[in-house]
């Protein structure tokens, strides 16, 4: 088997559908098998996946195991060279998966490659993401990017030519199996975010490239199911953040995190309140965020309870 894809749902069972299509429907020779992940959907996704499509591999798990847990079991009982982690709001392009394959088997060195990701509409998406540090985490992402576009490289830039990144965003993400052996698969203390991240580095660290691919392009919903619940997911994202800090930072690099991620979540909670009080709700946009900044600041109150955030 050339490659095997992973795809992790929870009540995106139309994007999930579409999904399955285009990676059926891929223009190349490549023998693949698609693995379906099902973290509890209760939108009749069993029914009509199973009904779409009789040579999938679908699992249905009776509560939501998180994403890292999701594919490492679907990674355990797959077959192919190359694993490919697509998210269930991703189309491919028809030749994306043999142009990426084919990247990956000119380059042995390579460990993982990620796609041009893109909207709807055709415009680009941030495909690629560094390594957190206290400069992404605490000054804007965008500023970053347009003073150091070398050092922090994103959409607002044109990439002819394949480039080797630090990660890349894991809607697209094709592992070479011997990788992901060597690696134990994702961490599993990440259960919603970063995980392909933490993957990125320990590859890295065990002397493989991440390389982003200009030429491959995937259409992407970006965040179908955070979108679902904004607030729970927010928070698991904070929660991934601190533990992905806590496994490869020191203790005075995440103290400053924590006072500064605070400070600005303050901030921002004080901000969209009164943007709220002042449009009178009237624009979704500001009463949206305060309530985000809520559930921030009230999990935080609590100690940041592991009970609270997305549905286990």
């Amino acid at each position: 088997m050339d490659v095997s894809v992973i795809l992790l749902t929870r009540n995106t069972c139309h994007q999930t559908l579409n999904a399955i299509e285009s990676v059926l429907s891929s223009a190349d020779a490549l023998t693949k098998e698609i693995h379906v992940i099902d973290n509890g959907s209760t939108d009749g996704t069993s029914g009509v996946l199973r009904a779409a499509f009789r040579e999938i591999h679908y699992k249905k798990m009776e509560q939501n195991v998180g994403f890292a847990r999701g594919v490492n079991l679907a990674a355990g009982v797959a077959t192919g060279t190359f694993l490919l982690l697509l998210n269930s709001d991703a189309r491919l392009a028809p030749d994306a998966l043999r142009l990426a394959v084919e990247w990956m088997r000119a380059d042995p060195g390579c460990g993982v490659a990620g796609a041009q990701l893109l909207h709807g509409d055709g415009s680009k998406q941030n495909s690629i993401a560094n390594f957190p540090s206290l400069g992404t985490e605490l000054l804007n992402k965008f500023l970053l990017r347009t003073l150091w576009p070398k050092r922090f490289p994103g959409k607002e830039q044109e990439y002819p030519e394949p480039m080797e990144v630090e990660s890349v965003v894991g809607a697209f993400f094709l592992v070479r199996r011997e990788v992901w052996e060597k690696l134990g698969g994702m961490d599993e203390r990440f259960f919603f975010f970063l995980e392909e991240t933490d993957f990125c580095l320990r590859a890295r660290q065990a002397g493989f490239a991440t390389v982003h691919l200009p030429q491959v392009r995937v259409w992407h919903g970006q965040g179908q199911t955070a979108k679902q619940d904004q607030p729970a997911a927010r928070i698991e994202y904070w929660r991934s953040r601190y533990a992905y800090f806590a496994k490869h930072h020191n203790f005075a690099v995440r103290f400053v995190l924590r006072c500064g991620l605070l400070l600005r979540l303050l901030v921002d909670s004080a901000v969209s309140g009164l943007l709220t009080m002042v449009t009178f709700g009237r624009s979704p946009r500001w009463p949206e965020k305060f309530a985000v900044h809520r559930a921030l600041l009230s999990w935080h109150l609590r100690g940041c309870p592991a009970g609270v955030g997305l549905p286990r």
